[in-house]
C-alpha cells in the first residue's frame, strides 16, 4: 500500500516575522538556509530535509502548510487519488515542486480545512552529526493536531494515508505512525488547528541544554520537563513569539511498524507525565482555536 513515510516541514504565516525568524534561528536552534520571495525557510542541522521550518507575514496567523513525505512517484500519485476519493479539496495536482529542494508531489485540505502536502523526490539538505551538549533540535518529531471529529480524523490518516494506530490515550488522544518511531502524528478533540510541532533532541542532556538556553534568552517553559508514557519520550513544551506551541522531546520509543499492537492508556497524571516533577501542564498551553487559513491556500 503507497502510504505517507515521514514528516517533511512545516509552513505559517505570522503577523510578526522577524520575532518568528528571530526565535527559531537564534533562540531555538534551527539554522536559516534560504529566503526565496519573502518567505525564510530554515533547517534543523542534525538531519537532511532542506528545511523544516518556513516563514511568511501574514495579516492573521495561520498554519500554511503541513508537508509529508512518500517514498516514490506512483505513491504519490496513488495518495493523490486516494485523498481525492476520500473527498478531500485538492490545491494542485501532483507536480514539480519550487520548494527549495524541489520534489514531486501534490496538495490537498484535510477533511477539516488544514492544508498539506505530500511529495517525494526532494533533493537531500547537508547535515552533521550532532554532538552531546550542543542543545539544538536534530529534525521534526511529530506533530499534534486537534479535530472537531477526531475520531473521524484518525480513520483518514490510517485508511487514506497509510498510518497505523499505535496507542490511545482514554479515547480523546491517538498516536499514529507512518514509521519505526512510535508516532509522527497525534490527534486531539477540538477546533481544527495545530496543538504542536515537536522536535527531535540528541539525548535528554540536549532537551535540558536546550531548555536552559530558551530561559537565559528569556522564554518560560510551558510545561515540563516530563516524560509521557504513551511513546515514553521526554518533552519541555514552549511558545513561539506568534503563539505556536513547540517541544523540545528526546527518546521517543521506536516499534515496529508492521506488528506493534496498539494500547489504551487511562489518563491520570503518572500517565500525562511518568516523572511529575515539572511545572505547568496542559492547561497552561496556548487554547485551541479554528486555524485562521482553513481552507485558504497560500501561493507558495
Amino acid at each position: 500500500m503507497s502510504r505517507v513515510t515521514e514528516i517533511r516541514h512545516v509552513g505559517y504565516g505570522v503577523h510578526d516575522l522577524p520575532a518568528e525568524r528571530n526565535f527559531y534561528r537564534d533562540v531555538w536552534g534551527l539554522k536559516e538556509v534560504a529566503e526565496v520571495a519573502g518567505v525564510i525557510y530554515l533547517a534543523a542541522e542534525g538531519h537532511d530535509e532542506p528545511f523544516v521550518v518556513r516563514l511568511r507575514e501574514a495579516p492573521h496567523d495561520r498554519i500554511d502548510l503541513i508537508a509529508l513525505a512518500a517514498e516514490t512517484r506512483v505513491d504519490v500519485d496513488v495518495l493523490h487519488e486516494a485523498v481525492a476519493a476520500a473527498g478531500c479539496r485538492i490545491v494542485f495536482r501532483p507536480q514539480d515542486l519550487q520548494s527549495p529542494g524541489g520534489g514531486y508531489g501534490f496538495r490537498f485540505f484535510s477533511p477539516d480545512g488544514l492544508p498539506f502536502e505530500i511529495s517525494t523526490e526532494v533533493a537531500r539538505g547537508p547535515s552533521r552529526s550532532l554532538q552531546r551538549w550542543e542543545g539544538i533540535p536534530e529534525r521534526i518529531s511529530h506533530i499534534v493536531l486537534h479535530s472537531p471529529d477526531h475520531k473521524g480524523l484518525v480513520q483518514f490518516f490510517v485508511d487514506v494515508l497509510g498510518f497505523r494506530l499505535s496507542d490511545w490515550l482514554g479515547d480523546f488522544m491517538a498516536f499514529l505512525r507512518c514509521n519505526q518511531w512510535h508516532h509522527r502524528i497525534a490527534i486531539l478533540p477540538g477546533p481544527p488547528c495545530l496543538n504542536h510541532v515537536a522536535y527531535d533532541m540528541h539525548s535528554i542532556d540536549d532537551m535540558m541544554r536546550g531548555v536552559a538556553r530558551l530561559k537565559s534568552q528569556g522564554v518560560d517553559i510551558r510545561w515540563g520537563p516530563g516524560r509521557h508514557t504513551a511513546g515514553d519520550n521526554t518533552f519541555s513544551y514552549f511558545v513561539t513569539p506568534n503563539g505556536f506551541a513547540v517541544e523540545y522531546t528526546a527518546e521517543l520509543e521506536a516499534v515496529d511498524f508492521d506488528r506493534h499492537e496498539a494500547k489504551v492508556h487511562k489518563p491520570s497524571l503518572q500517565v500525562m507525565d511518568q516523572w511529575g516533577i515539572g511545572v505547568g501542564g496542559p492547561q497552561t498551553m496556548p487554547h485551541p482555536q479554528a486555524d485562521a487559513g482553513l481552507f485558504q491556500p497560500t501561493e507558495v
